[in-house]
C-alpha cells in the first residue's frame, strides 16, 4: 500500500475554522504552541524562512543576499517576491509595509491591487 495518500481539499468551512483559530490566539507563545502541535518542525521553519525573505524584500535585498542570508532558493525567493506582488496582502500586513494609498490595515483585496514594494531582480553576482 502506497504512503502517498491523497488529501481532499480543505473545505471553506474547515478553512474559516483554521483562520479564526489562529485569529483567537493572544500571543507569540500561543501562536507557537499552536503551530508545534499542528505543523511539522520543517513547515513551522520554511514559514519562518518564506517570512524572512518577504522582509528582506521588502528592503529591496537582492536575491544572492537573501540566498546568503536565509539559505532559500532563487524559486522560493520568486514565489515570495509573486507573493508581495499579487497575493492577497498577508506577508505586507504581517511585516506592516505600507503601499501606496493604503495603511498596513488595509483589507488583503486593497492591498492585492496596490503596488507592492518592487522586489529586487535576481541578481547576476
Amino acid at each position: 500500500m502506497s504512503n502517498n495518500k491523497s488529501v481532499r481539499p480543505a473545505t471553506k468551512t474547515e478553512l474559516e475554522r483554521l483562520y479564526t483559530a489562529l485569529a483567537n490566539l493572544d500571543d507569540s507563545l500561543d501562536v507557537a504552541a499552536f503551530l508545534e502541535d499542528m505543523c511539522t518542525i520543517r513547515e513551522v521553519e520554511e514559514m519562518s524562512q518564506r517570512l524572512e525573505v518577504a522582509r528582506l524584500l521588502s528592503i529591496h535585498e537582492s536575491y544572492t543576499s537573501i540566498t546568503e542570508k536565509t539559505g532559500a532558493s532563487a524559486t522560493t525567493i520568486a514565489r515570495v517576491a509573486k507573493s508581495l506582488h499579487y497575493g492577497a496582502g498577508g506577508y505586507l500586513r504581517v511585516l506592516g509595509v505600507q503601499v501606496q494609498g493604503t495603511s498596513s490595515s488595509a483589507s488583503p483585496s486593497s492591498a492585492a491591487s496596490s503596488s507592492a514594494p518592487s522586489p529586487s531582480a535576481p541578481s547576476s553576482q
